[in-house]
């Protein structure tokens, strides 16, 4: 069994991280896996992963979008709620969600329980705090009409990412805790990669890895 299986979506991403994550990774007797960008190839790709590795962990590691200018760009933060926007039915102001619709993402025939637009991950023995709700999408933000459009439906949301509702809902269903970190690369919306700081956001979330890897 591998302790703890932490998760980057794309090779760039691993690229970044992995030599400051491999010694501890190697010595909590871990796996270091790239899950997929997007949030349909890192759901399939995490279910595989934890059927393959049977972690008694997970840790979620990448890059994200802020809802929110003071949260400073190249920074990291770990999330304990996550949301999902795209799911359902319309798009731009006219969308509604999979729960405005009346569907659950997922419904246990036999318990009853559900996953709806929004879930808690399980995080056991972690001291280290949260920010509020990331916010997973099928497509990143271009503009600020669509970070308003997700805000509306969202309000509690302070940043985006396309992986992390999946990844969360694989190790849920298979009651794996995961550690959500991302790295802010940039303000949601703002496509001008100029204002970007990715390897600095992705810099700081290895950072905070090694020290959740060390717990």
């Amino acid at each position: 069994m591998t302790r703890t299986l932490l998760l980057v979506p794309t090779t760039f991403e691993l690229q970044h991280v992995q030599p400051a994550l491999e010694d501890a990774v190697g010595a909590a007797c871990g796996a270091l896996a790239v899950c997929g960008f997007g949030p349909i190839a890192s759901g399939i790709l995490t279910a595989q992963l934890l059927a393959r590795h049977q972690p008694s962990n997970v840790i979620l590691v990448g890059i994200a979008g802020s809802y929110n200018s003071s949260t400073a760009i190249g920074t990291a933060n770990c999330y304990s709620k996550i949301g999902c926007y795209g799911v359902g039915a319309g798009s731009g102001r006219g969308f509604k969600t999979a729960g405005e619709l009346g569907w659950s993402q997922f419904m246990d025939l036999d318990s009853g329980d559900s996953i709806n637009d929004s879930l808690e991950t399980t995080r056991a023995g972690s001291t280290v705090a949260c920010s509020g709700m990331l916010l997973t999408v099928c497509s990143a933000s271009a503009n600020i009409s669509d970070v308003a459009e997700r805000l509306e439906k969202f309000p509690d949301a302070v940043a985006e990412d396309m992986e992390a509702f999946s990844v969360a809902m694989a190790c849920k269903l298979t009651s794996v805790p995961l550690f959500v970190i991302r790295g802010i690369s940039n303000i949601a919306g703002d496509r001008n990669k100029a204002n970007w700081r990715v390897e600095a956001a992705l810099k700081a979330a290895a950072e905070l890895a090694v020290s959740r890897i060390s717990v």
